[in-house]
């Protein structure tokens, strides 16, 4: 949406708002704010065709994710399904947003005092197992507890 104007009078303050659609007039406070929400994410994603998640599909999401799958047909099986494709509307909504020319600001250094870096010329990563809190024989030692 594209501000077109803002109409200020002493008792009703209103924003004018166009997108392709349609041209709406909203209540604004003495700051141009609107007073009510313009848009909700319900609205956007309505927009946006839904996509099918097939029983199989789901199936392997959960073989994946090592959780037991729920019997087809009940209703948490149904709702599962449903709040899926609702997210993936949501992801997909999101991948189509036009990022060209939008660039990202530096973090700040405080933010990343803690962390260490290390620079190697060599692509073996030997330097980086030195900074292993256990390490053996060249290998990273992770424990993990036994099934």
């Amino acid at each position: 949406m594209k501000v077109i104007r803002c109409l200020y009078s002493l008792h009703w303050p209103v924003s004018a708002t166009r997108n392709k659609y349609s041209f709406r007039i909203y209540s604004t406070d003495s700051c141009g704010i609107p007073t009510k929400p313009t848009w909700s994410v319900k609205d956007l994603l309505s927009s946006y065709s839904s996509p099918r998640l097939s029983n199989k599909t789901l199936k392997k999401l959960h073989e994946l994710s090592a959780l037991v799958p729920l019997e087809e047909g009940t209703l948490d099986h149904d709702n599962l399904k449903h709040d899926l494709e609702e997210m993936i509307r949501l992801v997909e909504a999101v991948r189509l947003v036009d990022t060209m020319g939008v660039t990202l600001e530096g973090r700040e250094v405080e933010e990343d005092a803690d962390r260490v870096y290390v620079s190697t010329e060599d692509n073996d990563g030997q330097a980086l197992l030195q900074l292993a809190s256990q390490a053996q024989n060249g290998f990273y030692v992770v424990d993990t507890e036994r099934r």
